[in-house]
């Protein structure tokens, strides 16, 4: 399991991550990360809402916590329990950054430096919040 405070850790490492590949005009590696940032810094804002001092692991072979095992950000907003705060007052950021998928990866679809650039401005944002 992973804890609050690494889950915090590792958001923030990304973003820097991020940060760096834009700098380098690596445009895709830099939305893509931020979608992780992004991810993580959600995980963590569950476990506090919940309580949880840690975000549940593979649960060895359980379903227990099978709802909590995903990379959509959507449904990671939805347990939060901060989607409407997050919805109403940051929707600009928010519409930017939901877009973000892990098959991102596999797309073809080039990034520009001004696609880096909202992505990476609206998690810096976000994860201020979350």
């Amino acid at each position: 399991m992973i804890t609050t405070t690494e889950l915090q850790a590792l958001s923030l490492e990304k973003l820097e991550d991020a940060r760096v590949l834009y700098a380098a005009k690596r445009y895709e590696g830099a939305v893509y990360i931020c979608g992780y940032a992004n991810e993580l810094a959600l995980k963590r804002r569950i476990c506090l809402t919940l309580g949880w001092a840690e975000y549940p692991d593979d649960g060895k072979g359980t379903d227990k916590y099978k709802s909590f095992k995903t990379h959509e950000l959507e449904i990671l907003l939805h347990l939060s329990g901060h989607e409407n705060e997050i919805k109403n007052k940051y929707f600009a950021e928010w519409s930017i950054v939901v877009s973000w998928k892990p098959e991102m990866r596999y797309s073809s679809r080039k990034q520009t430096d001004a696609d880096a650039k909202l992505m990476i401005q609206s998690t810096e944002k976000l994860l201020k919040i979350l």
